[in-house]
């Protein structure tokens, strides 16, 4: 009899594969606030995330923001306001060309893209309905216009261009996030660990039942057709 494969073992819960998010310092979203100002109280560092968190006050209040390039301690933030380099404005109000990260997909809901180093979207058209955004990936989307955006580039960026050098500095970091790492093939690990273990032949098929137990589906779930694709 077989033991689990090891993307089921972790999702038992182990302590071994628990991510230490004791150690995080919170969730990054805007305040539920329409118009108003902030203050920059310190800017941190935080163990899950890439990018360092800017602690501002709103309405005696500490909200943890992502910080952009130039941000400092001290520097006012103003919500609603004019699209100045850290202001959180809608997107109907910010210029084409500018700029932004920590988009919202929908309106109020916290920001969700464009938050990582040096990852900000392009504003391409604005309207009074829907906004166009160019992303990190050339790819366009459409959103509300009444969708919130920081104006500026996430700080940190240029993070990657260090290299780690020893193969634990890297481990450390990948724990501290809790990221599954490092990220090896199925046919390079053993029978024991993965459906495509011990180097299978040419041939052998990829095709997984969708009814298969969760950590089994790898490969081409219920697929409805195999092989080659004729012309």
């Amino acid at each position: 009899m077989g033991k689990n494969l090891r993307q089921q073992r972790r999702g038992t819960g182990a302590p071994v594969y628990r991510i230490p998010s004791h150690r995080f310092i919170g969730k990054l979203k805007y305040p539920q606030v329409s118009e108003g100002e902030g203050k920059v109280v310190d800017i941190v560092h935080s163990a899950g995330k890439f990018t360092p968190v800017a602690i501002v006050q709103v309405q005696g209040k500490n909200e943890l923001l992502v910080p952009v390039e130039g941000m400092q301690t001290g520097q006012v933030i103003k919500f609603g306001g004019e699209a100045e380099n850290g202001n959180v404005v809608e997107l109907k109000k910010i210029p084409e060309g500018t700029r932004v990260c920590n988009v919202e997909l929908r309106p109020m809901d916290g920001g969700k893209m464009c938050r990582a180093p040096g990852s900000a979207a392009l504003m391409i058209t604005r309207g009074d309905d829907r906004c166009v955004l160019e992303m990190p990936s050339k790819r366009q989307v459409v959103l509300d216009a009444r969708c919130r955006a920081t104006v500026g580039i996430p700080a940190g960026a240029g993070r990657a261009e260090k290299p780690f050098m020893k193969a634990g500095k890297k481990s450390h970091a990948m724990s501290a996030t809790g990221r599954y790492w490092p990220v090896v093939s199925g046919v390079s690990k053993n029978p024991v660990d993965h459906p495509f273990g011990g180097k299978t032949k040419p041939g052998t098929p990829i095709t997984i039942s969708r009814w298969a137990p969760p950590g089994a589906k790898v490969g081409s779930v219920s697929a409805r057709r195999t092989g080659k694709r004729k012309r």
